[in-house]
């Protein structure tokens, strides 16, 4: 069957999850998937979640097929949050996706179909599955550096906004950028707004941490702003952090036009593909979602744990800063109180990351990314100590 069996390259954060499962130490941690997870290390459901799946468990709803553009309500109400303006609203057209990755997807098929020659511009480092949705789309990726110095680099990600031409792409991560934990300031979403609509260059938003950040509408106030200055833009919209529906796979794509009938044809193109691709969504947790949005104390509820996360993992990052910058040669981690969401980057290259992971058991990404949700409080003084001591005898080392 297979005339050819050429190498294949694992997935790097899956090997590093089966390297975690193998490895015997009781004391070790895995930051490595993006999960939320307790105190405990447990990934909880969300009481409002058990809430709305005990009122559907009640109702039954049928299993009977939702149709190409998935649950319509779930939809309806999804735009309603992520845009937040009646105007917004109006001028979108969204379709339930496979999660925020298959949206990704979704939306690369719909930009290459009706562009074949789009070049799409992805800040690096970049989310690990970016470069790939985006190559298995046939868009001509040119990546650039997104950050220095611990900070997002307005000046390099303006450049690459006027060199871009009408109808090209940059991939923007709406808050909580996943590796590096840094979110664009407002002065910078108006600008690059600005830019991109004289230059007819089209926003590629991914809004996947929104809540876990500064709060949820403070999280989506940059994009907000962004979309009421462009004519054209698309978003991919995951609804696994906010709602810690991680496998339910759960997500929406919304596409921003100029008029109706450009949104009749775009949701013509996602459905075509969507067919071919998977057919149909899965129902339970747009179910779920819409459940929770469409109901007034429900909401009121989920929007109130989402805020007790995002303050334990604020608190988390505050700790580990605290505890990093009291310790000999701290200052190269105060960095990290600037970063946002369930992920900290820390300024660590592979090898320190690997260091990390065989001295000391903490799994990380060989990025410097580390799961922050998966640190249990008590263990932070610990954490503190393995990532100085790994960069203290790297320090050491170079200096000799």
């Amino acid at each position: 069957m297979f005339l050819t069996t050429p190498s294949l390259q694992l997935d790097p954060l899956w090997q590093l999850s089966a390297d975690y499962a193998a490895d015997p130490r009781s004391a070790r941690l895995n930051l490595i998937i993006g999960v939320y997870r307790d105190e405990n290390g447990d990934c909880p459901t969300m009481p409002s979640v058990r809430v709305a799946e005990g009122r559907l468990v009640e109702r039954a709803p049928s299993k009977e097929y939702i149709g190409l553009s998935g649950n319509l309500e779930f939809n309806s109400a999804m735009t309603q949050l992520i845009l937040g303006d009646e105007e917004l609203v109006s001028r979108a057209t969204t379709v339930q996706t496979v999660a925020g990755t298959g949206a990704l997807r979704l939306l690369a098929e719909l930009m290459s179909a009706t562009g074949p020659h789009r070049t799409v511009y992805l800040g690096t480092p970049a989310y690990v599955n970016h470069p790939a949705i985006l190559r298995a789309a046939r868009l001509i990726v040119v990546e650039y550096p997104v950050s220095r110095n611990g900070t997002i680099d307005a000046e390099a990600v303006l450049r690459v906004a006027n060199s871009a031409r009408a109808g090209d792409l940059i991939l923007l991560q709406g808050c909580c950028h996943n590796p590096t934990g840094l979110s664009m300031p407002g002065w910078l979403w108006d600008e690059l707004a600005d830019v991109m609509a004289r230059k007819g260059v089209i926003p590629f938003i991914d809004q996947a941490y929104f809540g876990l950040g500064d709060g949820l509408e403070e999280d989506l106030e940059g994009m907000r702003r962004m979309l009421r200055v462009v004519p054209e833009a698309i978003i991919a919209v995951s609804a696994s952090k906010a709602w810690g529906l991680y496998s339910e796979r759960t997500g929406c794509a919304i596409v921003i036009t100029r008029d109706g009938a450009q949104g009749d044809y775009a949701r013509g193109v996602m459905e075509f593909v969507a067919r071919a691709d998977y057919s149909q969504p899965p129902a339970h947790g747009a179910l779920v979602v819409a459940e929770i949005l469409n109901d007034r104390a429900l909401r009121a509820q989920w929007r109130a744990e989402l805020e007790q996360m995002r303050s334990r993992l604020t608190h988390l990052r505050n700790e580990l800063a605290d505890e990093l910058i009291a310790l000999p040669n701290g200052d190269a981690f105060a960095g990290l109180r600037e970063q946002r969401g369930m992920f900290l980057r820390l300024p660590f290259d592979s090898a320190q990351m690997d260091a990390l992971r065989e001295q000391y058991g903490t799994y990380g990404i060989p990025s410097g990314r580390l799961s922050l949700a998966g640190v249990p409080a008590s263990r932070i003084p610990e954490l503190a100590t393995a990532i100085a001591s790994v960069g203290a005898r790297v320090d050491m080392a170079t200096s000799r």
